[in-house]
């Protein structure tokens, strides 16, 4: 009988509908808690071994971490990537640029928003006459185009960063940004660009928040890994196993990996660095040598290379939601987002966070 309550347990953390919970609109962040002084933001502290749970500030962070810890940040920065301009007939279209950089046959990863079916060959117009044409029409939804840059900008990524949006997610504001967004939307310590959406648990970090964290001798190492549209995609399918996890590249520089080859006590900030640890744990990766990953953590999956996450509260139904599951179990991270719901913490990008200990 125990045996078979268990299985029964394994398999219901693998159906997707048992991710659901109910969310008030209104503690959806549609703005940063502050603007400047981010780390001003709500903290909910829970202690998987002593099943504790605290409710803080993310200023007082580092009370919970022990000495000589050390914390693992993905320091991708989001480009700006949303391009709004016409199609050859005059209407309104946006292209939205899934990475900066293109493929061997000079070919860019995008999503095209139009009223109208996109076709090979199809022209797109853009400010100081950026044309973008329809190259490829990729089954998962997805086009390659082919671009002519104005003189002005001989690369995409100068382009971009004078004329496109910030990508924002549609449930802040209806995904429309401005120009807070492009600094608010974006880490402090954000250094390689290719993402387009933040590591968003990395957000609530200032400055004086480090100074803090060295004060108490907790070290601060990075590595890259771009977020793309697959980190937010809904899952569609109703078991986990039928699920088919997106792909990611990462790469990690020498002095980096060594702090983290020599580290006793890891927190990942946030669920990017996590897929990044838990992808190369036990591995022989190279320095700066790019990798992918697909890895999907849910329960069920033991994970292994660290002692804690800092995490923001997350969609129902998201695979970052399973992830925090594998930390804790389901159950206890459903507990623990009913208990945030109770106390009015704000929820997902621009929202509070929380730190699991383990």
């Amino acid at each position: 009988m125990l045996l078979k309550a268990m299985e029964n347990s394994l398999d219901t953390d693998l159906i997707l509908q048992s991710y659901r919970y109910d969310l008030p609109p209104e503690l959806i962040a549609q703005r940063p808690v502050d603007a400047v002084n981010r780390h001003e933001s709500r903290l909910l502290v829970y202690n998987a071994r002593t099943e504790e749970i605290i409710h803080d500030h993310f200023f007082n962070l580092s009370k919970y971490l022990p000495e000589d810890s050390l914390l693992v940040f993905n320091r991708s920065k989001v480009f700006p990537s949303r391009l709004l301009g016409n199609k050859a007939s005059g209407g309104k279209a946006e292209v939205f640029f899934l990475s900066h950089d293109p493929d061997d046959s000079g070919i860019y990863p995008c999503l095209i928003k139009t009223r109208s079916k996109k076709s090979l060959g199809d022209q797109f117009y853009f400010s100081e006459n950026l044309e973008v044409v329809v190259a490829r029409l990729n089954s998962d939804g997805t086009f390659g185009v082919t671009i002519k840059l104005p003189e002005s900008s001989p690369h995409l990524l100068s382009y971009l960063e004078k004329n496109a949006l910030i990508p924002i997610p549609p449930y802040i504001r209806k995904g429309e940004s401005d120009e807070e967004d492009k600094k608010n939307y974006q880490t402090i310590y954000s250094k390689e660009s290719g993402s387009v959406a933040a590591p968003t648990a990395g957000l609530h970090f200032t400055d004086e928040l480090f100074k803090k964290l060295d004060q108490q001798k907790i070290e601060r190492a990075f590595v890259t890994l771009h977020v793309g549209l697959g980190t937010f995609k809904p899952v569609t399918v109703d078991h986990l196993k039928d699920h088919v996890m997106h792909s990611e590249e990462y790469f990690v520089d020498a002095e980096n990996l060594e702090k983290i080859n020599h580290a006793k006590k890891i927190f990942a900030v946030g669920t990017t660095s996590l897929r990044v640890l838990e992808s190369s744990y036990g591995r022989d990766i190279e320095s700066d040598k790019h990798y992918k990953t697909q890895i999907f953590l849910h329960p069920g999956v033991d994970v292994k290379s660290i002692s804690g996450l800092i995490t923001n509260f997350h969609l129902p139904e998201s695979t970052l939601l399973m992830l925090v599951s594998a930390l804790v179990g389901r159950k206890k991270t459903l507990e623990l987002y009913e208990l945030a719901v109770k106390e009015k913490y704000r929820f997902f990008s621009y929202g509070d966070a929380m730190l699991i200990l383990r």
